[in-house]
């Protein structure tokens, strides 16, 4: 392969992956409240232009997009940044091993696959970022009472952290995931003959 050749395939890689960003720092925008969660937890399906990267580029390419838009969101931050690295570890966490399984098997089982580890490996990465760095960041705004008390008005069951974690963003995490790979399997044959056109 000749370095013009080369040089072409990465400026056209780098151009959908910068689209894909801005798509998906658009789509970051809109989060949806979910009555059966805690109210500070919405929905988003920013993380669905990243795991196309990621199927269609591979796996840097996703982690790139994940990047990438929470750069762009540093712009209207109101966490310091804070939230925008969960976020960036909690989509990395489905994209990556997503992606990687994905590129291993390049099939609609291995799609399936892929994603399902995605999904188990965000709610985990969520549940650690939420215990040891989002919620902890969130006392300095609000007693944790408070807090845990948003996650009681849905469970009972949650009456501490470690409750809120495991009954409320655990499930939040693990539903979220299941829209994120619904999205993804249903858009990603029609989009990828795009992005994989040289």
């Amino acid at each position: 392969m000749t370095t013009k050749t080369t040089q072409r395939l990465s400026v056209s890689k780098m151009t959908k992956v910068a689209m894909l960003s801005v798509l998906a720092f658009i789509l970051m925008l809109i989060e949806l409240p979910l009555p059966i969660f805690p109210g500070f937890l919405k929905i988003d399906i920013s993380d669905v232009p990243a795991l196309i990267a990621g199927f269609a580029l591979g796996p840097v390419a996703g982690i790139a997009v994940e990047a990438i838009k929470n750069m762009i969101h540093l712009l209207r931050t109101s966490t310091g940044g804070v939230g925008e690295l969960a976020n960036f570890l909690i989509g990395a966490a489905i994209v990556f091993p997503s992606a990687w399984l994905y590129q291993k098997k390049k099939n609609k089982s291995g799609a399936i696959i892929g994603l399902a580890v995605g999904t188990v490996a965000m709610a985990i990465v969520g549940a650690v970022a939420n215990y040891f760095v989002l919620i902890p960041f969130y006392t300095n705004f609000m007693p944790i009472d408070a807090i845990v008390a948003m996650g009681s008005v849905v469970n009972q069951s949650i009456d501490s952290v470690a409750t809120l974690v495991l009954f409320g963003i655990v499930p939040f995490n693990l539903f979220k995931g299941l829209v994120i790979s619904l999205f993804t399997m249903l858009l990603y044959k029609r989009i990828s003959p795009i992005l994989t056109k040289q």
